[in-house]
């Protein structure tokens, strides 16, 4: 799992200054990102806490499927949270405009 938030934290497109490379968590040790099951997050999410870039990082998490770790300052629990969320929001609105 650290080389997954290495290689995501260091890609870059030429030419193109991305959201990674504006992270806080950029050189950070990516372990804290993963903590063993039951350990604090809390150090990680304060990292993400005043981040500029913390929405770009949970909406990559999102929509890449990420299961494992914080991105954009949620845990795995909150995320899925998130996306439940976000799926009522979206039948109620087809809804209502059916």
């Amino acid at each position: 799992m650290r080389e997954m938030i290495v290689a995501h934290v260091q890609s870059s497109e030429a030419g193109e200054k991305r959201w990674q490379e504006r992270a806080n968590c950029l050189g950070v040790d990516p372990d804290l990102f993963f903590p063993e099951r039951g350990a604090s997050t809390r150090e990680a999410k304060s990292v993400c806490s005043n981040c500029e870039v913390r929405v770009d990082c949970l909406e990559y998490a999102l929509v890449n499927g990420e299961k494992f770790g914080i991105w954009g300052g949620l845990s795995e629990r909150e995320r899925r949270r998130l996306r439940r969320q976000r799926a009522l929001a979206r039948r109620a609105a087809t809804a209502a405009t059916a």
